[in-house]
């Protein structure tokens, strides 16, 4: 239609709220998306459960009794999150990690999917630990149901008089049970840590000395505090004064 005023008129069709909203939308679906991948991301560096521990995988040479073609040891130690170890073969199904020199295990964790591999999920394993294989003993063991994420392995009680660490060459992870009695299992990830001998660790005695100086003086009939001499020391370190000798197998192996 022609226009009176000699002016062109461009028709347009009406914009609905949908299609102005369409593209925060679309962005901020990303963006949540990119979110939520960070939360789920297992092996992100600012975990803080792992703060002042180093990884010590590479310490060690790994074996499992069997495995699925391209699902081995290499995907077991992938950090993504989408690899994971399958085994191929009876129950038990072994994971066997072999260090070269004594260690001092602070923490073990297991990474686990129910949600990704239902009956290939386990629900039941157990832990063992020596110098070799003809001396394994059981440390520990494991049972859950429909596990999601990082599962810790207990080392309550695996130190010497009952503390908490484990010092050996040798840990072996045998997955009794899957769910719903699945043969075959998938584990996700395994990290071993020890304690970073470069991040300095805060002592109890320590803490407490600082929590006593900061409020009143102790009464004279109170315990006296450690002396300098052997605060921070270790039962092994105070031989002499009451302390406990170190057995042989647990120092540092000396080549002959």
């Amino acid at each position: 239609m022609a226009n009176p005023l000699g002016t062109h008129v461009i028709m347009t069709e009406p914009i609905t709220p949908d299609q102005t909203d369409g593209g925060d939308s679309e962005a901020a679906a990303t963006d949540a998306a990119e979110e939520d991948e960070e939360e789920l991301d297992p092996f992100r560096d600012d975990d803080p459960t792992i703060e002042g521990l180093r990884n010590i995988n590479s310490l060690a040479s790994w074996t499992v009794s069997t495995h699925k073609p391209t699902c081995g040891v290499t995907a077991l130690l992938s950090p993504a999150p989408h690899t994971y170890w399958q085994s191929d073969g009876p129950q038990p199904h072994i994971l066997t990690i072999h260090f070269f020199k004594l260690v001092h295990i602070a923490k073990l964790r297991i990474l686990l999917d129910f949600s990704k591999d239902e009956s290939y999920t386990p629900t039941r394993m157990q832990f063992l630990a020596g110098t070799g294989h003809h001396d394994l003993c059981e440390f520990g063991g494991w049972e859950g149901q429909q596990p999601v994420g990082w599962q810790d392995v207990p080392l309550d009680g695996c130190g010497v008089g009952g503390g908490m660490g484990l010092r050996c060459f040798l840990v072996q992870v045998r997955v009794l049970e899957n769910h719903q009695n699945g043969k075959d299992t998938h584990v996700r990830g395994v990290q071993i840590f020890a304690r970073d001998e470069r991040v300095p660790q805060i002592r109890e005695d320590e803490s407490e000395d600082e929590s006593d100086s900061s409020g009143m003086e102790m009464d004279e009939d109170q315990a006296p505090r450690k002396s300098r001499a052997t605060k921070g020391r270790s039962l092994f370190d105070l031989k002499g004064l009451g302390g406990l000798d170190e057995p042989d197998w647990m120092k540092d192996p000396v080549v002959r």
